[in-house]
């Protein structure tokens, strides 16, 4: 029953929708450009020095606080000091801009929207007839044109210009048979329908895996992960440390170099003949090896060619 009733119960709610002043189309396509522009600016040659940015010949344009924080972000990111204060700074940088607007471009494939001659206006009959597009394209670019230079605060010579940079987003949205719009452009990561990605396998396969590609020619911080760092800074254990320490060579001899016992067994001889009693090898562990008498020549084990055995030397 109570189903039954709120069935039977009707409503309706209302929404409020806003836009503003500017498209955000409009925006995106300005702040891409000076997103572009900006960036082709090397500030390499002020790099370390104090700058103070004079930002005047550009109050009078919309979007000149964005310009202007956009160059001194990039100025900060070239190395250069900045200072608030024209009187601390040692170069003066300006920057003017030449253009920062949007253009628009509009192409139609079909019957455009005409007014009829009106002889005697009759009821119920139309006096114009409306857009008929088959195929509709519109097209927007904005474009950024600056420059800039710097000059000494104190001697007022020149130190660094830029030159002239221009840079350029697009926007194109395209209707067909009164479908659309096709979005794509600068300002979109791929094609867009009605404002959603669209992504169509066989006419761009680039587009299902989409992932950042890093270029040699640009700068990238990698991050080592957990697992591996904590393991390289981890303490070494007691026989880890000793074997680190000791070398690669102290875990196995030399073939050409004499044995701790064939050493001892050539300074041990009385007769410097590199002979010795089974009783003298025994002992000579415990006790130590007798001199060699004087004017007795010893040959030493290092002084051997390479090839030849370790073995005490009989005459």
């Amino acid at each position: 029953m109570i189903l039954l009733g709120l069935s039977l119960v009707g409503g309706c709610g209302t929404t409020r929708w806003t836009d503003t002043s500017r498209t955000a189309t409009e925006q995106l396509l300005l702040s891409d450009a000076v997103d572009r522009a900006v960036s082709q600016v090397d500030f390499r040659a002020l790099a370390g020095r104090t700058v103070y940015l004079d930002a005047q010949p550009v109050q009078g344009l919309t979007d000149a606080p964005y310009l202007v924080s956009s160059v001194r972000q990039h100025l900060l990111a070239n190395g250069c000091i900045l200072k608030d204060k024209r009187e601390e700074a040692d170069y003066i940088v300006e920057v003017r801009a030449g253009a920062l607007g949007t253009d628009r471009h509009d192409i139609l494939f079909g019957i455009p929207a005409t007014q009829l001659p009106s002889i005697m206006p009759l009821n119920g009959v139309p006096t114009s007839i409306p857009e008929i597009p088959f195929i509709k394209r519109t097209q927007q670019l904005g474009v950024a044109k600056i420059a800039l230079f710097a000059y000494n605060r104190t001697t007022g010579r020149p130190a660094w210009q830029s030159g002239i940079v221009s840079a350029k987003s697009k926007a194109k949205s395209t209707w067909v048979f009164g479908a659309g719009p096709f979005q794509r452009g600068t300002i979109y990561e791929g094609t867009t329908f009605a404002g959603s990605k669209l992504d169509v396998p066989l006419i761009y396969p680039g587009l299902q895996d989409h992932r950042d590609r890093l270029s040699v020619a640009d700068e990238a911080f990698f991050v080592e992960p957990a697992e591996e760092l904590a393991q390289k800074n981890m303490p070494l254990s007691a026989p880890e440390a000793q074997k680190s320490a000791s070398g690669p060579q102290s875990s196995s001899a030399s073939p050409s170099s004499p044995s701790p016992a064939t050493h001892s067994s050539l300074q041990g001889s009385p007769d410097g003949s590199g002979l010795q009693s089974p009783a003298a090898g025994t002992s000579g562990a415990a006790s130590s090896p007798p001199e060699a008498p004087p004017h007795t020549p010893l040959e030493s084990p290092t002084a051997r060619p390479p090839g030849v055995p370790s073995a005490p030397l009989t005459r």
